[in-house]
């Protein structure tokens, strides 16, 4: 379809929403989700299909690649519709994180042309968006799916550098005053807090967060150590780097080793694009008021604008502060108010390619 197609009929652009929210789509289980995504680019007259790693497919203008995450976190809320003071709230895992922006997007790119894929793995390892990176042609704008609320657009995130720290001790009577394996780690992430982390008084997005996200400890199965594991996660703001991050970590190991995941750089785009401002241009048409924002958490936009030198944001409705959390739900009016302003901003690059 082309830029001034006419707009989908609004009962068929909820219907996506409340059905894709519907299908469980836990990391790792997005297959049934992601075929009926490309089941609605098929009935609107478009070519789609999965890719190796289960992205949703959908090609078409490339002056704009739209994208989101179709998996979500664990975690079952009864999918259902309510009227909270006046306004349609959807509630459901994803609604959200990231559904709500997903099936945006997927009504902009079937009313304009614009190119679409929804990627896999996003709360995970970002798998979809790594094999995106490597097995397309890159678009000459990408606006990467999160919410950001209908008037928000996310121009920064901090990066992400994960790993395990283990350490092993040979197994000893407790009553012997020799630390063992698991003291040792908890020793070694009382110094990362200390000299790693950065000012917790100072702005969030600039600091260096370090946190446990696992840990694990016990004698060994031969009975013969005593054995610790802790799994980390930091992120890592703009004035940093994943190199430099790891050598300061590395620098507390008194005992033990650490095996790194691969990071993902932080990433901080320019508001003076012509996509950010088309994205402001919309906003305001819509009647809305643009916010700049910065997340201090981490998004597949970071994997993009790490391998492809393109204008990139990040936008997507629903309250951010509803991501994974038990009450997740979004309010439908900007739902739609997000898809009129997708729709806008896509009318406008591909308009200017032709």
């Amino acid at each position: 379809m082309s830029a001034d197609s006419e707009t989908m009929d609004p009962e068929t652009v909820r219907d996506l929403l409340i059905e894709t929210v519907s299908i469980p789509s836990v990391s790792g289980d997005e297959r049934d989700a992601a075929e009926h995504l490309v089941g609605f680019f098929e009935n609107q007259g478009r070519e789609a299909w999965l890719d190796p790693v289960g992205n949703v497919r959908a090609p078409g203008d490339d002056s704009v690649l739209l994208t989101s995450h179709v998996d979500t976190v664990p975690g079952e809320i009864p999918v259902r519709v309510e009227r909270e003071d006046g306004t349609e709230m959807l509630w459901g895992r994803g609604a959200v994180d990231a559904t709500g922006p997903l099936c945006a997007m997927a009504v902009a790119a079937v009313e304009t042309g614009a190119s679409f894929v929804g990627v896999v793995g996003e709360e995970t390892d970002s798998r979809g968006a790594r094999y995106l990176v490597e097995d397309r042609e890159v678009p000459d704008a990408v606006v990467n799916g999160e919410p950001s609320g209908a008037d928000g657009i996310t121009l920064g995130y901090r990066g992400m550098l994960s790993g395990r720290y283990g350490v092993q001790t040979a197994s000893a009577h407790t009553s012997r005053p020799e630390p063992n394996a698991i003291q040792r780690a908890m020793a070694w992430w009382g110094r990362i807090e200390e000299s790693v982390a950065t000012d917790p008084e100072g702005p969030v997005f600039e600091s260096v967060t370090a946190k446990p996200v696992g840990v694990e400890g016990g004698v060994a199965d031969d009975g013969l150590a005593v054995e610790a594991t802790i799994d980390a996660g930091f992120r890592i703001p703009p004035s940093s780097s994943a190199d430099e991050l790891r050598a300061a970590v590395e620098n507390e190991l008194a005992e033990g080793e650490i095996e790194w995941n691969d990071p993902i750089p932080p990433t901080m785009q320019s508001p003076r694009t012509p996509l950010a401002r088309a994205f402001r241009v919309a906003i305001r048409a819509e009647g809305g008021d643009p916010r700049l924002l910065r997340k201090t958490g981490t998004s597949d936009m970071n994997v993009y604008a790490g391998t492809w030198d393109r204008p990139m944001v990040t936008y997507g409705p629903g309250d951010s502060a509803l991501d994974h959390a038990p009450e997740e739900r979004l309010d439908l009016a900007e739902y739609d108010r997000s898809i009129a302003v997708l729709r806008r901003v896509c009318t406008e690059l591909c308009g200017e390619s032709q």
